[in-house]
């Protein structure tokens, strides 16, 4: 084995960015496996990069080293760990011994329980040096829902929120299109196309007939858009089999707490599936229906709902974090509130961590974390 490159940590940190930015081009498409970029370096030269795709197809390294025509003695530097076991794909940590790399560069430890570590330890196992943790953080924040899931079992959850400036998201009504402009809902279509399932209530289906589909033109990777599950909490399943819902491409899971059978029948024979999740109170149990998203691979779970159900989820301690977008408009005191939130007095208020926020267009969001706030 030829002896390791030496590099210094300016040039790790830079080629790792560069892999970091390779990753963040399968947001829309790698779902249910994580982002992951690489970069094969020689020299400090760019021999090759690659990142992954979609799920069934080469991971970042294979691609990679398909682009290289010789990787003997480089560094490699991939955001993620190389697996070391058998998927619907080879090892890649197997891939790059058999390359002859010298030395390989992980941002951060896969926290599958397959890999997690395992990976590390064939490279060094075959002498190959390994350093990890060069852009931890920043290869951590491209996949907060693989990482939630593969510690816990359960989806990154986050509602979507359009609001006015008096904290309003519709009127008495029900009738909301639009409260903000399109810039704003351009960036929604972007965030139902980051997610795995799109998550509403029935109340949402009825009122605003919407299809919950990805229409964004980024989210079109080699002429096609992947569709995430749309999932309906609807515990009598009120939803009619001609909604716009199953008009569109893309699964449709309705949840119900009654298993109605003309009703059940009827929205099968549309197209969707039904799931029965009853809790005591005669609603759709909601933990268990994030425990059944993980099951189903999901890592992140967007809710698209009206105040109940969002309000809910976060009485319940289900929602790890809100966006909301506020637009610069009043709708007044008779109209909807942004949450359902029973709260009598002061000390009850949930304050909450406001992560980022920006303009889109005319109007703000604001990425909140409440599992910061409460965790």
């Amino acid at each position: 084995m030829s002896t390791s490159p030496v590099a210094s940590a300016a040039q790790d940190a830079r080629w790792m960015a560069l892999a970091i930015q390779l990753a963040a081009r399968g947001r829309y498409s790698t779902s249910p496996n994580p982002q992951v970029g690489c970069v094969i370096v020689k020299e400090d030269r760019l021999l090759a990069e690659g990142w992954h795709i979609r799920a069934g197809e080469g991971h970042a390294e294979v691609n990679a080293l398909a682009a290289c025509a010789d990787a003997t003695g480089a560094t490699v530097y991939v955001s993620l760990e190389p697996c070391s076991h058998h998927g619907k794909t080879p090892p890649c940590a197997a891939a790059l011994i058999k390359a002859g790399v010298a030395r390989v560069v992980v941002a951060m430890q896969d926290p599958n329980p397959l890999v997690a570590g395992r990976g590390i330890s064939l490279l060094k196992d075959a002498g190959i040096a390994v350093d990890v943790g060069a852009q931890r953080s920043e290869a951590e924040a491209l996949n907060p829902g693989f990482i939630k899931r593969m510690q816990s079992g359960l989806p990154r959850v986050r509602a979507k929120l359009a609001m006015s400036l008096d904290g309003r998201t519709a009127m008495a009504s029900g009738a909301s299109q639009w409260i903000t402009g399109a810039a704003a809902r351009a960036d929604v279509q972007r965030l139902r196309a980051s997610s795995c399932a799109i998550v509403s209530g029935v109340e949402t289906v009825i009122t605003d007939d919407a299809a919950l589909t990805v229409r964004s033109p980024e989210a079109v990777i080699d002429g096609e858009c992947r569709q995430p599950l749309r999932v309906i909490v609807d515990s009598r399943l009120r939803t009619s089999p001609e909604a716009k819902l199953f008009q569109s491409g893309g699964p449709v899971l309705m949840v119900c707490a009654e298993n109605n059978v003309g009703r059940r029948v009827a929205l099968e024979a549309a197209g969707a599936e039904v799931l029965l999740l009853a809790a005591n109170d005669g609603r759709v149990d909601l933990a268990a229906l994030l425990q059944e998203l993980g099951r189903r691979e999901c890592n992140e779970v967007m809710v698209e709902a009206g105040a109940t159900l969002t309000g809910t989820l976060l009485q319940q301690g289900l929602l790890d974090g809100m966006t909301v977008y506020m637009a610069p408009t009043l709708l007044g005191s008779s109209a909807r509130p942004l949450l359902s939130l029973p709260l009598d007095a002061m000390n009850e208020q949930r304050r909450l961590v406001i992560e980022n926020m920006r303009a889109v267009g005319e109007d703000w969001r604001m990425d909140i974390a409440i599992e910061r706030a409460f965790g």
